[in-house]
């Protein structure tokens, strides 16, 4: 039974990375470095800290500089959470000459749930997020569906293992005009240090409507 869910699960993944697939050819690679932190205040509250720097290639030519913090509340414990957030996000777009760069300035509050299951050893997880867009004298609402999935690499289920694999889908849309927004697709390897810290590194699809891009993704996260 586990193996058929585990097989049915990796399927699904593949299906969710094929729309991205077909813009391969006009997609432009960069990078994300990425930290994501949750100090647990006691069992029901968290602190969620988060910092994003995104280039438009390997690295030095900044793309996105995102700063994310928010306090969150566990329904239950440790599978159901409410969290209520503030991000503030400098873009640095090109304009069209392609030499010459404009800042953009962003602040954004946003409300979400999270909420995280166990399928035999495979983690679940789903995120639920609206937000609030304060960009520069604009206003802008968005919605966002995100799930994961957590596969361990081990052969014994009774092992602890420190690889796994991490793929996840995330749909971005608008309250308002194109009510598409983007759509994320992303698959990498993880090695846990210990119980409290994990790296991971992946490549993710961002696509749009007539256009994407490709990003190499190196990921932290901190428990403490």
């Amino acid at each position: 039974m586990l193996k058929h869910v585990k097989l049915t699960l990796v399927a699904l993944t593949l299906l969710l990375m094929l729309p991205s697939l077909s813009f391969a050819q006009e997609s432009n690679l960069g990078n994300w470095l990425i930290y994501i932190g949750s100090k647990k205040v006691n069992e029901k509250w968290n602190i969620h800290n988060e910092v994003q720097y995104r280039n438009y290639n390997a690295i030095g030519d900044l793309e996105q500089l995102l700063l994310r913090t928010g306090i969150g509340y566990n329904l239950t414990e440790n599978n159901n959470n409410l969290l209520l957030g503030y991000g503030y996000i400098l873009s640095e777009n090109y304009v069209q000459n392609g030499r010459d760069k404009f800042d953009v300035n962003e602040h954004r509050i946003f409300q979400q749930f999270t909420n995280k299951q166990k399928l035999g050893r495979i983690g679940l997880s789903q995120r639920y997020r609206f937000e609030q867009r304060f960009v520069e004298d604009d206003f802008k609402m968005r919605f966002r569906y995100f799930i994961s999935l957590n596969i361990p690499l081990a052969k014994k289920e009774t092992e602890n293992p420190k690889y796994y694999l991490s793929a996840y889908n995330e749909i971005f849309l608008n309250t308002k005009s194109s009510i598409f927004d983007r759509n994320r697709v992303y698959g990498g390897i993880g090695y846990k240090l210990n119980v409290n810290i994990r790296i991971e590194a992946g490549y993710m699809n961002q696509f749009f409507e007539t256009s994407s891009r490709d990003q190499f993704n190196l990921i932290t996260f901190v428990d403490f």
